[in-house]
């Protein structure tokens, strides 16, 4: 989609510091961190939200906890843990309405719930 950022970032068109990329996804540092490692992973393909995937986009998505679990033991979060965090519409939070990841680690997290 030409307006969505997490597609221009994906492109190149907006800045971001890269943690990991592959032919499926692009993982970069949000730039408001809620946690000392805040890293957001993105499928290169548009998905607006979980809402609007189909079957064809099960694979993308496994493909996202995949790369999820490569980052965190790459930033050193997989020993005492991380959380994995996906908002789907607005009432969740969801801002960028680009399906991502939200991987958060590096402190201890609060209690969700």
């Amino acid at each position: 989609m030409s307006d969505c950022i997490f597609c221009k970032i994906i492109n190149g068109e907006i800045p971001s510091t890269s943690v990991y990329q592959d032919e499926q996804a692009y993982a970069f540092r949000d730039i408001q961190p809620a946690a000392p490692t805040h890293i957001l992973i993105v499928p290169r393909k548009h998905i607006d939200s979980i809402n609007a995937m189909t079957d064809n986009d099960e694979q993308t998505i496994g493909h996202l906890f995949n790369a999820a679990r490569q980052i965190a033991a790459q930033e050193g979060l997989a020993e005492n843990g991380y959380r994995l965090v996906i908002n789907t519409n607005a009432h969740a939070g969801q801002t960028v309405f680009h399906i991502h990841l939200h991987l958060l680690g590096g402190r201890q997290l609060t209690k969700m719930g």
